[in-house]
């Protein structure tokens, strides 16, 4: 067996790993080196709620849907319904894993309906923009 200190969340535990030889073996419960003494916590900032994104709304004849790529948070919406729109311009901007992606228009047309609004979580494939 090997003891080792690991630091998770600002406490520290000391754990002792055993090497298994057949793939299988159960882990004590690890336990704490010290007792840490509590943090003080921040006071939280209020929640504010995330606007309630629009119901989906099918794209009309002839029209294009403009998809979430990856999950994630709007951070911004660059168009509103009725705009006139050039393919490649940002329509929206969302937040994955940190890094900022600009959403683009895949053509030339009129905005019909915007689906998400700013602060709103969305999955891979969620209609953000439909076209006409």
């Amino acid at each position: 067996m090997k003891k080792f200190n690991i630091t998770v969340n600002g406490n520290t535990y000391q754990v002792e790993v055993e090497e298994a030889k057949d793939g299988s073996a159960a882990a004590p419960a690890p336990k704490p080196a010290a007792a840490p003494a509590p943090a003080p916590a921040a006071a939280p900032a209020p929640a504010t709620p995330a606007p309630a994104a629009k119901p989906a709304v099918p794209a009309p004849a002839g029209g294009n849907t403009v998809t979430a790529p990856m999950p994630g948070t709007v951070l911004d919406v660059k168009v509103k319904e009725g705009d006139s729109v050039t393919n490649g311009q940002v329509l929206v901007v969302l937040e994955a894993m940190k890094m900022e992606n600009e959403i683009f228009a895949p053509a030339d047309g009129t905005v019909a309906s915007v689906n998400v609004g700013k602060g709103a979580s969305v999955n891979a494939g969620d209609v953000l923009v439909s076209l006409k």
